[in-house]
């Protein structure tokens, strides 16, 4: 699952411009991402207890 949200996580980022077709000259979207993801493992650490 680790590999998996990886993954997808690097697909986005380094191509999810070209596949969605967003324009992202501030790079908003790119940090969006990156902050949800670090977002996503701390809540996932959480509930882990």
């Amino acid at each position: 699952m680790g590999f998996l949200s990886i993954s997808l996580f690097v697909m986005l980022v380094a191509f999810g411009h070209d596949y969605f077709g967003w324009s992202d000259p501030g790079g908003m979207v790119t940090i969006a991402l990156i902050c949800s993801f670090i977002f996503g493992i701390i809540a996932g650490m959480k509930a882990r207890g």
